[in-house]
């Protein structure tokens, strides 16, 4: 279907970038309310009903009204911007005035939106929902990825009962397939890098104290950052841009260096051309099909003026391998962050004890019985071991793991595949990391395990990605090498999910009624 006002061609939702989408809005194309009222009627076809692959925990009642609201102010003073009317995701355990994946927190009511909601809603954004998560982010024990007790078993659209790979995996499942523009979701080791990876998007994985995490439910207060997950690492960008900056409520936020630059000024095809690069080639292990396609994606930097390095390993890679200081500073904060943000509503103990008593609703056997890092964390202590613990964390993942690697080998940036581990030193050390799509997994790979339980692990045309590192506030260094990478290879347009998982509502058929 045409434009009625222009001659270009409606956007198609499976793909849509916020900036088409916003050009749409402008020239009158279609409204926000057609826009909101299409990506609704896509997660109607696929979250329970069809592939069921529960993305979304709830949708936002109010969204249509919103956008409505947004459509008005658009005729009678103009646009806010880029984002204005234009539809996003949260993941569930970020505020919006209630939220986490989790029926102890039904019904309870958050005192404010948190900064990064309100940061996006005053540039003209509407949530139209929230995203499925691991229950508490994955805190609560071995549980399979993307289970929570109310949203259910998020799944990967890419092959039937594929595992989504991270706990914003309901954020990653719902922007590969366009049931919104864009999304937020979090990360402590992983999370945001890996369900990105999994399912074919960007996820941009921010320095601690580059976005507040004021209003977002914790994990740990020295790992937890909020970031965007998007289809483009434009768009990723745009949502970074807007949710960047100082937070009184958020101390790491108060220290960042100096002005936060315009990112969308990063996004050069040109950023790679006289970069160095180090592959850590000691953290790639185990990931054969992967590591071939990252080996041969070398080639392709270089083609882009990128000199490589390889190997520019850690000086302690093993060390930090086999570090069990990251588990016990994780095990401690979560007892002190999350008793503070819910010390008006319940504690730890208590989520335990509710857990238990409604165990047909949180513990649902036989894959999801398990809560022993609740009560692992319950029984932790800040001590002088964990004080030890987070020095070795920053000695490993700063001091002796990315800054060292950057100075020896005078870099300017790390990669990795994103599977093969590179969330650990990032993570430790509260550094950024990038990740966008680096290939497939062959169609004749074998599918494991064979029976799921309840998830597929490996199957054939699962996505992975290749993640960009750096120190402290490098994010518009990594933009400009992620970005140009990426208009280099166009990756994710090179595979689209299984086809029960496309949904078919565009917006000709919510402006043909």
């Amino acid at each position: 279907m045409i434009c009625k006002t222009s001659s270009r061609a409606l956007p198609d939702l499976y793909e849509a970038s916020i900036a088409e989408l916003q050009d749409g809005l402008v020239e009158g194309c279609f409204s926000s309310v057609q826009l909101v009222e299409a990506y609704l009627r896509r997660i109607v076809e696929v979250n329970l009903e069809g592939p069921a692959l529960h993305a979304i925990i709830e949708t936002n009642l109010k969204a249509l009204s919103q956008a409505a609201a947004l459509d008005d102010e658009r005729k009678v003073k103009g646009s806010r911007g880029p984002l204005h009317g234009i539809p996003l995701l949260l993941k569930d355990n970020i505020a919006t005035l209630h939220e986490e994946g989790s029926y102890a927190l039904l019904g309870s009511i958050v005192p404010r939106d948190s900064f990064v909601a309100a940061k996006l809603r005053e540039a003209g954004a509407i949530f139209i929902g929230k995203a499925n998560l691991s229950d508490w982010a994955g805190m609560r024990g071995q549980v399979p990825y993307g289970f929570s007790g109310r949203g259910g078993q998020t799944l990967c659209p890419y092959y039937p009962n594929a595992d989504p790979h991270g706990s914003s995996s309901g954020s990653g499942v719902a922007i590969a397939i366009g049931l919104a523009a864009g999304s937020l979701g979090t990360e402590t080791n992983g999370s945001i890098v890996y369900p990105s990876s999994r399912n074919n998007v960007v996820g941009i994985k921010p320095t601690i104290g580059l976005v507040s995490r004021s209003g977002v439910i914790p994990i740990s207060s020295h790992r937890d950052t909020a970031g965007p997950m998007c289809r483009s690492v434009t768009d990723a960008t745009l949502l970074l841009n807007t949710i960047a900056g100082p937070d009184p409520r958020d101390e790491a936020t108060l220290h960042q260096p100096g002005v936060i630059p315009n990112y969308m000024r990063a996004l050069d095809k040109n950023a790679l051309k006289g970069a160095r690069l180090g592959v850590p080639r000691a953290f790639i292990r185990n990931v054969n099909t992967i590591e071939a396609t990252f080996n041969f994606s070398l080639d392709i930097f270089r083609a882009l003026g990128a000199e490589i390095v390889d190997h520019a390993d850690f000086p302690a890679t093993e060390e930090l391998l086999t570090s069990k200081a990251e588990q016990l500073v994780l095990a401690v904060d979560f007892k002190i962050d999350i008793n503070k943000y819910m010390s008006e509503l319940v504690e730890l103990a208590d989520l335990i004890e509710f857990n238990k008593t409604h165990a047909d609703q949180e513990l649902p056997a036989p894959f999801y019985t398990d809560q022993s890092q609740f009560i692992e964390s319950e029984a932790a202590q800040v001590d002088d071991a964990y004080f030890a613990a987070l020095a070795k964390d920053f000695d490993l993942g700063r001091t002796r793991g990315i800054d060292a690697t950057l100075v020896q080998f005078n870099l300017d940036a790390i990669i990795l595949p994103t599977d093969a581990l590179a969330p650990l030193p990032a993570a430790i050390a509260g550094y950024p990391l990038i990740s966008v799509p680096l290939g497939f997994q062959p169609d004749d790979v074998e599918v494991l395990p064979e029976t799921p339980s309840p998830l597929h692990s490996q199957a054939p045309g699962l996505p992975f990605g290749i993640s960009f590192m750096g120190t402290a506030y490098s994010e518009f260094k990594l933009i400009g090498y992620a970005y140009a990478f990426e208009q280099a290879t166009q990756v994710r347009l090179k595979r689209r999910v299984y086809d029960d998982a496309i949904p078919r509502t565009q917006l000709t058929d919510v402006m043909s009624r």
